[in-house]
């Protein structure tokens, strides 16, 4: 507590570390002062909840003042008496006072002589925690296992399945609520699974990496690949590139989300003619390195010096849209940062897995008819407003913008995937479509080191239907058609709570999957 120094205090903080060395002016318009010793002085931040402790702070100051005043005409003797009083007593009721606010969790701190108590801002409203939860991977052996998971998770609304079980050997992820770990351990004992426990306070990763997140005022020119944004600065940021590079960049939207919000995208068209690249992110909500790799690629092609990357912005047209999901993203950032669907109302509750929901053998696998579960594909095909301004887009514009790749960003496991995501059958350009993929595998091998894996969505990750890349693929027509699931690792720590460190080394890497696909399918006549 000595010179410009500031620290917190807590319930655990000693007495004689309140004696503030120094006094310090008053301002009277947004504190309460109260004087215990003579030495010590204590602003009390007159915010929510504060009031009566500031009075008893007021009160207390008061007492003494008066006390001190009347004894002081006496001898020096009684003064000595009454300082140390003062000192003792006075500090000693204050004290309570301060531990008992910073056990409450109210912020305290000390610096330039003077205790600062503020209760800070108060919590955003109807937020999900997830204290003490703990991320659990398991190992199916057996087909009872199996089976038994399948039943857990139709009952359970406490567990969070990373995907379903499926198969012997299969390793799956489950979030689970704090009060089940105990009735979960006993089942892995109980049923003899093998298991790691990857994090035990789910929680903890959240609030990092809402720290991480820059608020939402802030100037978009501001924007940068070392934090998350909210939707609107994201906008903001693309409004800002517009007008800085008029010759190229042209801001679309694509139309309005369930509630409202625009879902926007940019195009950078070097020439007319030139053959497109459509790439869409964020559709799932949670996965925030999607919008955050969508909004690098577009920087590159924007601003790289590297010979290759500039040669791919002049010879071909590219449309992204960095989130399709406005509403389930802004979700995120405001109530629950795990949540995944789209926002419709659906009775008691709410939201469209909309990579559930295009109509391409909609519902048939891997997805559910149950509005509470995570895979729900809605009540028809192509039901929500986020699919279908996806749909009537690329409808419009497969044509006349010449969109021959479609790439969906999202994450996490490390794959880069292409159809069927329904069925087992190859498309019928699988051995090309396999082939650009290991070739984007092995890039990313030899840039970072990653290991990422390259096959058809039903064989690499698991069946599902409703998906846009398989509508875009087999209706509109586009060739080569790409699922990447970015960083981390199948069995990560932080699931999609990937932190910002993270943010340009996965962003790079999935720019160089796209320009070593598009080289590739460049070489044999993709475009032509």
């Amino acid at each position: 507590m000595r010179g410009n120094s500031t620290r917190r205090l807590t319930a655990s903080t000693a007495v004689t570390d309140l004696v503030c060395p120094h006094p310090h002016p008053l301002n009277r318009k947004h504190t309460y002062i109260c004087f215990l010793p003579a030495r010590c002085k204590v602003l009390i931040t007159n915010t929510l909840g504060l009031e009566p402790l500031a009075r008893s702070c007021l009160h207390i100051h008061t007492l003494f003042g008066e006390l001190v005043y009347g004894l002081r005409r006496g001898n020096g003797d009684r003064n000595n008496i009454i300082n140390m009083l003062t000192s003792q007593v006075g500090a000693r009721l204050l004290v309570i006072t301060i531990l008992t606010m910073a056990a409450s969790g109210i912020k305290l701190e000390c610096g330039d002589g003077i205790c600062l108590i503020d209760a800070g801002s108060p919590p955003p409203p109807d937020q999900a925690r997830y204290d003490h939860y703990r991320i659990y991977n398991v190992q199916f052996d057996n087909q009872e296992q199996i089976e038994l998971f399948q039943k857990l998770e139709d009952q359970s609304d406490s567990l969070t399945f990373i995907g379903h079980a499926r198969e012997i050997g299969q390793k799956l992820s489950i979030l689970v609520a704090a009060h089940r770990v105990s009735d979960f351990a006993d089942l892995l004992k109980t049923y003899k699974l093998k298991h790691r426990v990857l994090t035990y306070n789910f929680q903890e990763k959240i609030d990092r990496n809402m720290g991480e997140v820059l608020p939402e005022s802030i100037d978009a020119t501001q924007y940068d690949w070392q934090h998350f944004f909210h939707l609107k600065t994201i906008y903001g940021w693309m409004d800002v590139m517009a007008k800085m590079y008029p010759d190229l960049w042209t801001v679309l939207d694509m139309g309005k989300s369930t509630q409202g919000h625009a879902i926007k995208g940019i195009k950078l068209a070097s020439k007319p003619d030139n053959k497109a690249i459509f790439i869409a992110s964020g559709i799932h909500a949670r996965e925030w390195i999607a919008p955050a790799t969508a909004t690098y690629i577009i920087n590159e092609l924007l601003t790289s010096q590297d010979a290759g990357v500039q040669k791919l912005a002049n010879n071909f047209n590219w449309i992204i849209f960095p989130c399709v999901n406005p509403d389930g993203y802004k979700y995120t950032f405001e109530h629950d940062r795990m949540w995944r669907k789209n926002r419709q109302l659906f009775g008691t509750c709410r939201g469209v897995d909309l990579n559930r929901n295009y109509p391409d053998h909609w519902n048939s696998t891997g997805s559910s008819s149950d509005p509470t579960r995570y895979d729900f594909a809605g009540p028809s095909a192509g039901s929500e407003l986020e699919t279908q301004c996806l749909l009537q887009f690329i409808r419009s514009n497969v044509q006349k913008e010449q969109i021959k790749t479609y790439i969906a960003l999202h994450s996490y496991s490390q794959m880069l995937m292409f159809p069927y995501g329904y069925t087992k059958e190859r498309v019928s350009n699988y051995d090309d479509l396999q082939e650009f993929g290991k070739k984007a595998a092995a890039a990313i091998k030899a840039e970072s080191g990653r290991d990422y894996v390259s096959g058809s969505l039903y064989e690499t990750i698991y069946p599902s239907s409703g998906g846009s890349m398989d509508w875009a693929h087999e209706e509109a027509g586009i060739p080569s058609a790409y699922t990447f699931e970015l960083r981390g690792p199948p069995d990560s720590q932080d699931l999609f709570i990937l932190p910002a460190v993270e943010i340009q080394p996965t962003a790079s890497e999935a720019f160089t999957a796209i320009r070593t696909i598009v080289e590739a399918a460049d070489e044999k006549g993709y475009y032509d």
